[in-house]
């Protein structure tokens, strides 16, 4: 039978836009899918990345006992998107699957990095302090969040029960998903939205206690924030990091029906803009004259602090950063090495951003695997991040 292929937009639904092959065309059309809030770029000056371009594709990666190169790891992990800035120059940026420099791709949890930005541009503002308990800025979580800081947040401390496990659609972290838009509701008995969930949240510890990675805790955190700023999430986050940062593209991020905004997992960017978020930070936080969030802010990602690396080692993630025996989670960032000051963020279905300091490099990646995590995956996309940021420092490319 021959004719006209049927248009993406017409097989993906709400309910199985995050499965394969829908996410290759999902990820860059929430929009289409669900409602947005914009994050508006302004009107001033966009950071130039000017191009240097050098070929990086032969750089050689290890992992366990494989050695493969770059474009092989590319091709390997479902790339949409990859961009690398070294030394404030893009060296390599290339489009697949239908990508463009304007289009937004969704971020998953590497929202949660760009959140805690908005956290270090509030506190430099004298508006939020991270010491503080949650319910002294936002009361309706008195009760469950009591004793809770909201470095406890930032740090995935607090002692909130809630089930991450991406393969069970009975999980929380797929059933709230119904709460946020992100599915169809199935289940009368939610709540009806994303501010009465977070209410509804219970504990399984007391705060302040190991490391576990929850994803909710950074929506508890993005409520914390509209309250600290007086403002939505995605009119704090324009005025306070998109715009001053010289965003070129307006961002976006998803909010359930009646609002409420998805800061874990729900951001959309473009590629480039994404890198400026990680170029923002090797700069300590400063565009130009303008300081954007504390230098303090940035310095303190890679705090040594030996509590922080204590509370991460007996969570499973651990396992998962072979060759970095010191790496923890601080401040919404996956830490790689905190005495060097190598961290990423990560997102599932294979979204990253590296920012490699000693080098002064910068590499983002949008993706769309066709399972949510995959720790090989993960480890060869952080190998050939390192692996290129290392290569161009030493000249060898």
């Amino acid at each position: 039978m021959t004719g006209s292929p049927v248009p993406p937009e017409r097989l993906v639904t709400l309910a199985d836009w995050q499965e394969p092959p829908g996410n290759r065309w999902a990820f860059q059309h929430i929009r289409d899918l669900m409602p947005t809030a914009r994050i508006d770029r302004g009107t001033g000056p966009v950071m130039r990345l000017p191009a240097a371009p050098r070929s990086v594709d032969g750089v050689r990666l290890r992992v366990g006992r494989r050695s493969l190169t770059v474009a092989e790891m590319l091709d390997e992990t479902w790339t949409d998107g990859w961009l690398v800035v070294h030394r404030g120059r893009v060296v390599a940026e290339e489009y697949r699957n239908g990508l463009t420099p304007s289009t937004t791709h969704l971020l998953m949890s590497v929202s949660k990095s760009l959140t805690a930005t908005l956290a270090g541009a509030l506190v430099g503002a004298g508006r939020l302090d991270i010491d503080a308990d949650v319910p002294a800025i936002v009361p309706e979580l008195a009760g469950p969040f009591d004793g809770c800081t909201v470095r406890d947040l930032l740090d995935m401390r607090a002692g909130t029960r809630f089930d991450e496990d991406y393969e069970d659609l009975d999980a929380d972290v797929r059933v709230y998903e119904q709460v946020w838009g992100w599915r169809p509701r199935s289940r009368p008995d939610l709540p009806a939205d994303g501010y009465a969930y977070m209410r509804e949240l219970a504990n399984a510890r007391p705060h302040g206690g190991p490391f576990e990675y929850r994803s909710v805790l950074t929506d508890v955190l993005g409520w914390v924030l509209e309250r600290a700023g007086g403002d939505r999430f995605a009119d704090l986050f324009s005025r306070l990091v998109w715009a001053p940062m010289g965003a070129e593209h307006d961002a976006e991020i998803t909010v359930d029906p009646h609002g409420c905004p998805l800061p874990d997992g729900g951001i959309c960017a473009t590629l480039r803009d994404l890198a400026r978020v990680g170029v923002l930070h090797l700069r300590g936080g400063r565009v130009g004259r303008r300081q954007v969030i504390p230098r303090a802010w940035v310095q303190a990602i890679g705090d040594p602090d030996p509590d922080l690396r204590a509370a991460f080692e007996a969570a499973p993630d651990a396992s998962e950063f072979p060759g970095f025996p010191d790496a923890r989670y601080h401040l919404q960032w996956w830490v790689l090495d905190p005495a060097r000051r190598i961290y990423a963020a990560a997102g599932i279905n294979g979204q990253q951003l590296l920012v490699h300091e000693p080098t002064g490099t910068v590499v983002a990646k949008l993706s769309t695997w066709p399972v949510a995590w995959d720790a090989r995956l993960a480890q060869l996309q952080r190998a050939g991040a390192v692996a290129v940021a290392e290569a161009l420092e030493a000249g060898r490319v």
